[in-house]
Formats: structure tokens, C-alpha cells, sequence
């Protein structure tokens, strides 16, 4: 698939284009003042991933290391919004053409307390702030979808097709008519994606915390916790300024800085970690001494179609597939002891991938 991009949203001055900054070195301009992002900045992050490293190690011959070629994410630092957005209000249009096109959402919301930045609505309160955007992401949305059901009520007298799918709709507009966003409903078929809802996207909550409250909750971000469980989402707690600091500091400073607050990695990692956990994504591994490399597919993908990843030839050509579990090629330190401890094992075109899984693939051409 191709690389996965996650939009940072939020109302002005909660943080976000200074979490931008840090996670993605990207120099987005970030300033006490709303609307400091006006047009869309794009990061791409590698993928933390240690497996990588541990099987360079396993392919290295001499002093010739193989290169790592990790996976990445894209992060998209999309404009402020306000209330009204929905209906064009500050940068509202531009907000929601932006946000269409990710597919995850990173909301983040303030969970800190400054006089010195001031907050958009006069007060810091997370949950009034998810409210705002939750509200006008549904607002928007209502408005597609009844001009969608208009349409097929038209085009539905003549045409079954969209019979069933004005049915589909339909359902839909009842679930953000709630105020609810599209997400929340059950429905027996795949919304398409030319609905072009934002409120299907799933949505992280990324709390925004001073550096003092990292390593306990506050009652702020306890709010969130909660309204995130309700929802079925998940969230992540981030100091967007100790993101800034770790992003310029050498990895082994880093980790003595973490280890000094108590925190076991960056929130970088664990908001992509998150990221892939939300959209059902896993990573498998092609791996000699060319090159260690990471290739990133939904879960549930089967040989095949993990193989068209690399190479759309390898799909199509799809005889079968040499497959290791990545501990175990760092176990036997070669693909001949692996072969020869009989732990490699032969796969077909039925065979489900899994995380973690190195996979040489033998095709015609």
C-alpha cells in the first residue's frame, strides 16, 4: 500500500504545528497567534522499528552493513480550525479538503496549563475542544450526504444500483442527524469511499501535556481517556516541547533523557505504533545482504497480494514463498541455518501474512 498518511488536527495554539516541528524536523512555522499553519506541511517518518536492526546485523558480511529501508508515515499538518468551519469560517474549506485526503486523524488537544499562549476559546478545556472540530467535521458531513441522498432519490427510480445504495445513505444521514459522526453506525454494506466522509476516519487523541505531567495523567487528560474509550478510540500523551528537545539530541542522549522521566520511548513512536494499530496495519520484511527492508500491508493480507507490494510482476507471478518469523532468521543467523533447523517454511497463495514475517518470493516471470 501506499505510504501512510495521518492528518494532525486540532484547534489553534493546541500544539500541533510545534508537535509537527519536532516529529518531522520540518520547520512548519509555529507561532502564538491562530491560523500560523495556513497551508497544509507534509513530514515523512520512518517507521521505529528495532527488527530492522537486529537483522542488518544478521546480513552483514565484512564491514559491508546492508542498508535499512524502513517503512514510513507521512504526517500532514493541516490549518487550524474554528466553530463554523463547516460552513467556510477561517480556513474551514481548506481544513476539510486537507483532511479528506489522510487516513487517520491525530487530534490533539490541550491538556496543559499557560498563560503565555493563549487558547483560541479563553479557556483550556479538551473536551469542549473535541467537541468543536467533532461538531464541524459532522456538519460537514450532513451537508455531503444530503446532497447525496437528493441526488440518488433521483436516480434511484430508474437505476437498482442506487436504489441500494440511497438506502445506504440514507443510513448514514440518520447516524450524523444524532450528531454522531459516520464512524459510530453499524451498516450491512462498505461505505464507498466517493461518500467522501470525514467522520468515517478513525481518530487518534494525541494529549498535549507540559513535560512535568508525562508520567502521570492529569485531570484533563483523564477526560480524554475517558471520552476516547466511549468512542473506542485510542490516545496517546505527548509533550510536543520534549518531542522538540529528543528530535535534536543524539539517540543515546535521548534515551538517558527518557529514561530520567520515566518514559520507556518518544511519543513519536508510540503515535505511529498507534497509527497502525488503528488503520489494521502490519509490516513484513524482505531481508539478505542487498538490503533489509520493511513493506507495510492491512492485516489479513495473504502472500499474493504482500508480494504485489514489492513488485507488481511478484504477484502476478506468485508460485510460492520462502517464509521466516523475523526472531527466528536472528536466531539462526543465516538463511541456510535457518533452512537447515528447518525453520523456514514454504507458503502458498492462501498463506496470511504476519507481523514480522521475512518472506522471499519465488514467481514467474
Amino acid at each position: 500500500m501506499s505510504t501512510l498518511q495521518i492528518g494532525i488536527v486540532g484547534l489553534p495554539n493546541v500544539g500541533k504545528s510545534t508537535l509537527f516541528n519536532a516529529i518531522t524536523r520540518a520547520g512548519a512555522v509555529a507561532a502564538n497567534f491562530p491560523f500560523a499553519t495556513i497551508d497544509k506541511n507534509v513530514g515523512v517518518v520512518a517507521l521505529p522499528d528495532e527488527r530492522l536492526d537486529a537483522l542488518a546485523k544478521v546480513f552483514t558480511k565484512g564491514e559491508r552493513v546492508p542498508p535499512i529501508i524502513p517503512t514510513s508515515v507521512e504526517f500532514v499538518d493541516i490549518a487550524g480550525l474554528v466553530k463554523g468551519a463547516s460552513k467556510g469560517e477561517g480556513l474551514g474549506n481548506q481544513f476539510l479538503a486537507n483532511i479528506r485526503e489522510v487516513d487517520a486523524i491525530a487530534h490533539v488537544v490541550r491538556c496543559f496549563a499557560d498563560d503565555n499562549i493563549v487558547h483560541v476559546a479563553g479557556t483550556v478545556d479538551p473536551l469542549s475542544d473535541i467537541e468543536t472540530i467533532n461538531t464541524e467535521l459532522i456538519l460537514a458531513d450532513l451537508t455531503t450526504m444530503e446532497r447525496r441522498v437528493e441526488r440518488l432519490r433521483k436516480s434511484a427510480k430508474s437505476s437498482k444500483d442506487d436504489a441500494e445504495l440511497l438506502a445506504l445513505a440514507q443510513e448514514v444521514l440518520a447516524v450524523l442527524e444524532r450528531g454522531e459522526p459516520a464512524r459510530a453506525g453499524s451498516y450491512e454494506s462498505p461505505l464507498p469511499r466517493d461518500f467522501g466522509l470525514l467522520t468515517i476516519k478513525p481518530v487518534i487523541y494525541v494529549a498535549n501535556v507540559a513535560e512535568s505531567e508525562l508520567a502521570q495523567d492529569n485531570e484533563l487528560v483523564t477526560a480524554v481517556r475517558e471520552f476516547a474509550a466511549q468512542e473506542g478510540a485510542e490516545i496517546v500523551k505527548i509533550s510536543a516541547q520534549i518531542e522538540g528537545e529528543l528530535a535534536e539530541m543524539p539517540q543515546e542522549d535521548a534515551a538517558a533523557f527518557l529514561a530520567d522521566l520515566g518514559i520507556d520511548e518518544p511519543g513519536l513512536n508510540k503515535l505511529i505504533h498507534v497509527g497502525y494499530k488503528t488503520l489494521g496495519l502490519i509490516t513484513f520484511i524482505t531481508s539478505g545482504e542487498k538490503e533489509v527492508r520493511a513493506w507495510t500491508i492491512i492485516r489479513g493480507t495473504k502472500a499474493p497480494q504482500a508480494a504485489g507490494t514489492i513488485h507488481s510482476d511478484f504477484e502476478r507471478g506468485f508460485i510460492r514463498a520462502e517464509v521466516i518469523a523475523w526472531d527466528k532468521m536472528v536466531e539462526a543467523g543465516s538463511w541456510a541455518a535457518a533452512k537447515s533447523k528447518g525453520w523456514v517454511r514454504t507458503e502458498g497463495k492462501e498463506y496470511v501474512m504476519q507481523d514480522g514475517d521475512i518472506m522471499n518470493v519465488l514467481f514467474n516471470v
